[in-house]
């Protein structure tokens, strides 16, 4: 498969919402991925929102893969995939705080001090 057989979009895709410096600048996609969503983007939209029917197979297989993600074999299908993870899915992120409910006295310099002298 390859990208040829996929129809590029009518327009450059944009996301200024999620990416509002661009795909490239975003530091979440590699130059080339940033190139194939701008080129390819409008039309994987379009047949996700079912504004267009695929007429060839790569085309096909894109519908499938919209369905069941980890089926993707191509960069363009991986591209879209990541890029639906990235704007779709909430992001993830670790704290250092523990999770306990257990509140833990703070004993200042001072009161430590104060009590041992006395």
């Amino acid at each position: 498969m390859s990208e040829e057989s996929f129809r590029f979009g009518q327009k450059r895709f944009f996301d200024d919402k999620n990416f509002p410096r661009g795909f490239s600048k975003s530091g979440e996609f590699t130059l080339s991925e940033a190139e194939i969503l701008s080129l390819y983007g409008d039309t994987m939209l379009a047949f996700e929102a079912g504004q267009l029917e695929p007429e060839t197979a790569e085309e096909k297989h894109f519908i499938k893969v919209l369905k069941h993600p980890n089926k993707a074999n191509t960069k363009l299908e991986h591209v879209w995939v990541k890029y639906t993870k990235l704007t779709r899915e909430p992001k993830k992120f670790h704290t250092l705080n523990s999770s306990s409910n257990k509140r833990v006295e703070s004993v200042t310099y001072s009161e430590s001090y104060n009590e041992e002298v006395a």
